[in-house]
């Protein structure tokens, strides 16, 4: 999707509805194996925005495991700075697995300053600020 050049970094919500995003969130989920119970694991990424046109476009890390993900150090992509991440919790409530933001991930996402979208078996849910901490200044991984 061809956009104008941005003026501001993008809500949670409007990298939700973002067909890349959402594309993503989906083979996420998939690639997470959530029904195999001996090789579900996490899976996860970072979302970037290009500064000249605000096309979003989206960076998979290697696949984490059972109940973690490791997303503290994202690529750099020339000309695009991070808006967002996204990872997923497989593991069933019906387990005893809680399905939205953990505590660890409350903290490392406030750290981070950035959205991150967590796919579980009740659909999406938010950790972290509404969008990038301090716009689009800084530089173009995690905002300072």
């Amino acid at each position: 999707m061809r956009r104008r050049k941005p003026l501001s970094a993008p809500t949670a919500g409007e990298l939700q509805s973002d067909p890349t995003v959402r594309h993503a969130l989906d083979q996420a989920w998939k690639d997470s194996l959530p029904d195999d119970s001996a090789r579900r694991h996490e899976e996860g990424g970072w979302i970037y925005m290009d500064f000249a046109t605000g096309e979003i476009a989206v960076r998979r890390q290697v696949a984490g495991r059972q109940a973690s993900i490791d997303l503290s150090r994202p690529p750099l992509l020339p000309g695009s700075i991070v808006v967002g991440k996204f990872h997923t919790h497989p593991n069933p409530s019906s387990d005893g697995w809680a399905l939205g933001p953990s505590r660890r991930d409350r903290q490392v996402d406030a750290r981070h300053g950035v959205p991150d979208l967590i796919r579980a078996e009740d659909g999406v849910h938010v950790s972290g600020p509404d969008s990038r901490r301090g716009g689009l200044a800084g530089g173009p991984g995690f905002p300072p």
